[in-house]
């Protein structure tokens, strides 16, 4: 590549933060692109209270670091983190460059997770994933994963102690940026270029609603990998293969 890096923002999912992508940054910085990883509002280490947490304030925040960056960007979101990645390119197409859902939430327009789930239930028992095992705030306003739920749902494609160490960092979820439906178009949001990459072994966001998402959501290129729900952490390099080519592709 030659120029400017394109600043690449990497969008974490629920109980998550910046730190998922430590691995998979150096890769992106490599290939000649400027990795970005941010906490959204209420994750990681970022203290907004939870009640003031919305996939609008995600929104804002995003549109912000977009500003201080000064250039359109790629977005690499994962799991939930795809509804907030949605949500700002319908917001911001022209400065979206492309889309990548790692194992994400590429809903359509007015679906949430949830309903997607429900519909997947009779068929698919397992298809809530996650949720059964939520440990809630005494308000509601935020779940915390049990260890030893994350570790089987989430990292279980990696080795025990590093699946201990990672499911250690999680923390807590504000609901109301977790519960949530964009509004998208087919002329802002449908004219970014996206790719999906859907993990084959993931024991949350299945892969029969991986491919679901793709069914409702048509329009993007599709790598598949052999991995859990968070290949970034268990598997950057193989990760790294198909976002990167997508990214130079841009």
């Amino acid at each position: 590549m030659s120029g400017t890096p394109l600043p690449v923002l990497l969008i974490h999912g629920a109980w998550q933060g910046a730190w998922v992508w430590e691995d998979f940054s150096p890769l992106l910085a490599e290939a000649g692109f400027r990795p970005v990883a941010i906490d959204l509002p209420g994750n990681g280490t970022d203290d907004t209270p939870a009640e003031k947490v919305t996939l609008e304030l995600y929104v804002d925040h995003l549109r912000t670091i977009i500003e201080a960056v000064g250039r359109p960007v790629a977005v690499i979101a994962h799991s939930g983190g795809g509804v907030a990645a949605s949500a700002l390119a319908e917001a911001v197409p022209q400065s979206i460059r492309g889309l990548v859902y790692v194992a994400g939430m590429m809903l359509p327009s007015g679906m949430g997770f949830g309903q997607l789930v429900r519909e997947a239930l009779a068929e698919h028992p397992e298809a809530a994933g996650i949720s059964p095992h939520l440990i809630w705030s005494a308000d509601r306003l935020t779940s915390t994963v049990p260890p030893e739920a994350a570790i089987r749902h989430f990292l279980n494609d990696l080795p025990l102690d590093m699946a201990e160490r990672a499911a250690a960092r999680l923390t807590p979820q504000p609901e109301r940026g977790r519960a949530t439906a964009p509004h998208l178009t087919l002329p802002r949001f449908g004219s970014v270029p996206r790719l999906y990459v859907e993990a084959t072994e993931d024991q949350s966001v299945f892969l029969y609603l991986q491919r679901r998402m793709q069914q409702l959501v048509p329009g993007a290129a599709v790598a598949t990998l052999a991995t859990g729900h968070a290949p970034h952490v268990s598997a950057p390099e193989a990760l790294a293969e198909p976002v990167i080519a997508f990214l130079q592709g841009l």
